[in-house]
């Protein structure tokens, strides 16, 4: 997602996965200034990886943390944008129920959908 608000790219994982495993193909290929994500992406391992490319990691702590690690929440409040995506997307009945039987076709919907929401 872009800093606008627009979906800049996906990555369609299956529904057991953990939404982190998708953080690597969505970052190739970009150089964003900074991460906003939700506590479910606060691990070492996706600190220590957006830090060694320069990334500013904002992501609260989780609460079982030993060590409180600093949150710039000024910045963390944007996050909603990615919120307003995700409900916008779920305006388009086929996207949210997932009507289509291949991921190769709801990806080409969702793209069809993000294209209508830029177009507004």
């Amino acid at each position: 997602m872009d800093a606008l608000g627009n979906l800049a790219g996906f990555v369609l994982l299956p529904g057991q996965r953990h939404d982190s495993r998708g953080l690597g193909p969505l970052l190739d290929g970009v150089e964003p200034g900074a991460l906003v994500a939700d506590k479910a992406f606060d691990n070492n391992a996706i600190r220590e990886a957006l830090a060694g490319r320069g990334i500013t990691a904002v992501i609260p702590p989780k609460a079982d943390r030993a060590t409180d690690i600093p949150c710039d929440y000024a910045m963390y409040s944007w996050r909603h944008l990615v919120e307003n995506v995700f409900c916008s997307l779920k305006q388009f009945r086929r996207v949210a129920t997932r009507y289509d039987k291949t991921d190769s076709s709801f990806a080409a919907m969702i793209h069809l959908a993000a294209i209508r929401l830029a177009l507004r």
